[in-house]
């Protein structure tokens, strides 16, 4: 039985003592798994022993965490903002032991970085290159994704940072963005496409060609109807739509299809010589790319060195393009 106390429940020495990381990551586990039995498996525990956690866990704070009802058990509004803060607790946790080990040891950690497609080929792919032939023993986590998806990562703490091109408003009080460089999406042909040979081309000539497009409903591809729609066009019918950048780079290869790329993807050392931009102007498709931090959050010393390369990158790129205004 929960003993009732006042809605604002005190922090003091007694809760302090009586609290224990234990009991929320069961109460976690709880929620996840949405019920006491699965918890209880998932924990390697008796289904009495995960209640009486959380039976715990309510007496000591004087309100009730978990509702049972026919769906499994939920959180309730009291549980829904421990579990808030649990995520922090123990993502703080997670990264002050993995501060240690890499301060013990800076050839070892893991990183979990988010990052769009076009950047986890180019320039995340060349960092994790160098730094494994220097600390071999590292390990990258990379989740793909557009900046939304990748700012929800954030917020659930399931990667440290994210570097990804930002097309909306980003919660400034949420979140923290850095601007490496700008950029434009490129119509794009491989080099034995007739296209590749000539200098001027007009969107309407090309309207007719086989196209590989990512799907109108990601970013790149909602950049993309903007632009032809700016110019009164209306969308190219696709040939072949999928989210797969190596397969949209192996039909440019055979000379016939179409595509559009993030224009930095053709100027990288050591990126597909057989792709080449067409002289093709898509107005509106400027924007930056940025990396994103999660407001107020400490980063890891591996986080931290893998930042500082990018940001690099992000100069280097820069200066080609002529500056990050």
């Amino acid at each position: 039985m929960i003993t009732k106390r006042n809605a604002n429940v005190p922090w003091n020495d007694s809760i302090k003592r009586r609290l224990k990381l234990r009991e929320l990551d069961i109460l976690l586990a709880v929620i996840q798994s949405r019920g006491m039995a699965k918890a209880a498996v998932r924990l390697n525990m008796t289904q009495p022993a995960v209640s009486k956690a959380i039976a715990d866990l309510e007496q000591t704070l004087g309100v009730r965490l978990v509702d049972r009802g026919r769906r499994g058990v939920e959180p309730t509004s009291f549980g829904r903002s421990l579990i808030k803060r649990s995520i922090a607790i123990f993502d703080e946790l997670r990264q002050g032991v993995e501060d240690i080990e890499f301060l013990s040891d800076p050839t070892a950690g893991e990183l979990r970085i988010g990052t769009s497609e076009s950047m986890a080929a180019g320039p995340v792919l060349a960092i994790i290159e160098r730094l494994n032939r220097r600390y071999p023993r590292m390990v990258f986590n990379i989740v793909i994704g557009d900046a939304e998806k990748l700012c929800h990562e954030l917020v659930e703490r399931n990667i440290e940072f994210a570097i990804s091109r930002i097309t909306q408003r980003v919660d400034e009080a949420q979140f923290d963005l850095e601007t490496l460089f700008y950029d434009s999406l490129v119509v794009a042909a491989g080099t034995q496409s007739p296209w590749a040979r000539r200098r001027k081309i007009s969107l309407p000539q090309l309207m007719n060609e086989p196209w590989a497009l990512m799907p109108f409903d990601t970013v790149p591809g909602g950049l993309m109807a903007q632009a032809l729609h700016a110019n009164g066009l209306e969308r190219p019918r696709a040939t072949v739509i999928t989210l797969s950048l190596n397969m949209r780079n192996r039909l440019l290869a055979t000379g016939r299809f179409l595509t559009i790329l993030p224009a930095f993807t053709l100027t990288l050392p050591g990126m597909d010589s057989s792709i080449k931009a067409l002289p093709v102007g898509l107005p509106s498709t400027r924007g930056p790319v940025a990396i994103i931090t999660l407001h107020n959050r400490t980063l890891t010393p591996l986080a931290q060195m893998f930042i500082a390369r990018v940001r690099e990158f992000g100069k280097s790129l820069a200066r080609r393009e002529g500056g990050v205004s």
